[in-house]
């Protein structure tokens, strides 16, 4: 039960150095004069578009269009029950036998009194090694010592009147400059070089591009569209639910105690798979070429950035009124509403115009009667005094049988009847008992190994 107090902060084996070596740096083949991989990740640059696009897929090229067939539907049966009862006997109902059950005893042993018939001696061992004496106040030996003071003056100087002697306070000049701006004399020159080299140059007048007139198309315009031309709203029949009624299933079958997985899954017996044991590694031999064909056969291409084919924007502006004619304002139209009425229903009950009368059934039929407190059987609180001897006699007195305390061997630096061995990587410091052991053949102490962590 003896927990180890110390907390070793660095790993040594019988006061040697720690081993450094594992099986990874003794495994390890070093290779030398290698280079890392050169990373073969292409740069995040701006690849230019080299060659048009065409809008073939694979998937258009290899796709064909089917006519769709739809799937023939089967129709469910209907559910016929069997005819028969249904037999609800199990297994368990079969093989359990009911036994009776009685309730356990308690196995709680009698109560043993420790009583004796005598007369009990109520006087502790407290009271009658300890007995009050009657102890006489002592005098105090003090010397009254009345303080009378001294009637000639003081006249001893001290250490610190010796030697500092007050003199005057010269306080040392301050070279720090005033804070006050100085002002200047001479005029305020104005000239920077901006206004010394800035030169003036005459601007042209700016270029103004003249506004092209707006000049509508002479066709009239297509307002038929693909989802109008195909698709012109044919009437057709709502599509019918396929999900079964939702019918009680019952079967009034026997059932059978054994069933299909049961007849169909034997058990078999199962070997173990085999493991196989992997090869160990061995690395090949001489330098290895990082270089790929890739790498080899890649040849960079100076790129110039493609030019954006987005067009100018041109703000045309024409004084033309604005059409605002579409197909939902022609097809549909505003109508005009009217907000209709809160249509209320006529109370049938007409409301009361008398007085309220408000006596109530528990007004009318409740009759008071007089409340009789409760009487309170609750004990009295009051202490009843014994005149009979306190028995103060316990098990703990009666039983109870004092041992030698016993000091684990671990407490002492050195334990004494130990020898020191040697102490372990955690710093747990191992000892050797010398005990006589005298056997048959030799009558010499055999000594016997005992660790003592400490």
């Amino acid at each position: 039960r003896h927990r180890c107090p110390h907390k070793p902060t660095r790993i040594y084996d019988n006061g040697q150095q720690p081993c450094f070596t594992t099986e990874y740096v003794e495994k390890y083949p070093k290779y030398s004069n290698i280079s890392p991989p050169r990373s073969l990740k292409p740069k995040q640059e701006y690849q230019v578009q080299r060659g048009k696009m065409e809008g073939i897929t694979t998937f258009k090229s290899d796709y064909l269009p089917y006519d769709i067939v739809k799937r023939p539907f089967q129709v469910q049966e209907e559910h016929k029950p069997k005819m028969g009862e249904i037999e609800l006997g199990t297994t368990y109902q079969k093989d359990y036998n009911a036994y009776k059950i009685q309730p356990q005893t308690l196995v709680r042993p009698l109560e043993t009194k420790h009583t004796t018939g005598g007369k009990l001696d109520t006087i502790p061992t407290y009271q009658d090694d300890y007995r009050s004496w009657e102890v006489q106040r002592r005098q105090p030996s003090k010397v009254d010592h009345i303080y009378h003071p001294p009637t000639e003056k003081f006249g001893n100087s001290t250490t610190f009147q010796d030697d500092f002697v007050p003199r005057e306070l010269n306080p040392r000049q301050s070279f720090k400059p005033p804070c006050v701006a100085k002002l200047s004399d001479l005029p305020f020159d104005s000239a920077t070089s901006h206004r010394t080299s800035y030169i003036a140059h005459q601007l042209e007048s700016k270029f103004v591009r003249a506004k092209e007139e707006y000049k509508p198309s002479n066709q009239p315009f297509e307002d038929l569209t693909t989802h109008r031309n195909d698709f012109k709203g044919l009437p057709g029949q709502l599509a019918k639910s396929c999900k079964p009624e939702n019918a009680e299933v019952g079967s009034n079958a026997h059932f059978h105690g054994v069933t299909e997985f049961q007849d169909s899954f034997q058990p078999w017996l199962v070997s173990l798979p085999e493991v196989r044991k992997a090869k160990e590694y061995i690395p090949p031999s001489g330098n290895m070429d990082f270089n790929s064909t890739s790498h080899l056969d890649y040849v960079k291409h100076e790129i110039s950035p493609a030019i954006p084919i987005r067009p100018v924007s041109n703000g045309r502006r024409t004084n033309a009124p604005f059409q605002g004619n579409t197909t939902t304002k022609e097809d549909f139209k505003a109508w005009g509403s009217c907000r209709q009425e809160v249509t209320k229903k006529q109370q049938e009950i007409p409301k009361p115009t008398g007085k309220f009368y408000d006596l109530t059934t528990f007004k009318s039929h409740y009759i008071p009667h007089q409340i009789i407190p409760a009487q309170s059987f609750k004990a009295v609180h009051a202490m009843v005094l014994n005149s009979a001897p306190f028995q103060d006699e316990t098990m703990y007195r009666t039983e109870y049988t004092p041992k030698k305390q016993e000091i684990c061997p671990a407490n002492y630096p050195s334990p004494p009847g130990y020898v020191y061995i040697n102490t372990d990587s955690h710093g747990h410091k191992f000892f050797r008992q010398l005990t006589p052991d005298f056997s048959k053949s030799n009558s010499n102490p055999i000594p016997k190994e005992v660790a003592v962590v400490s």
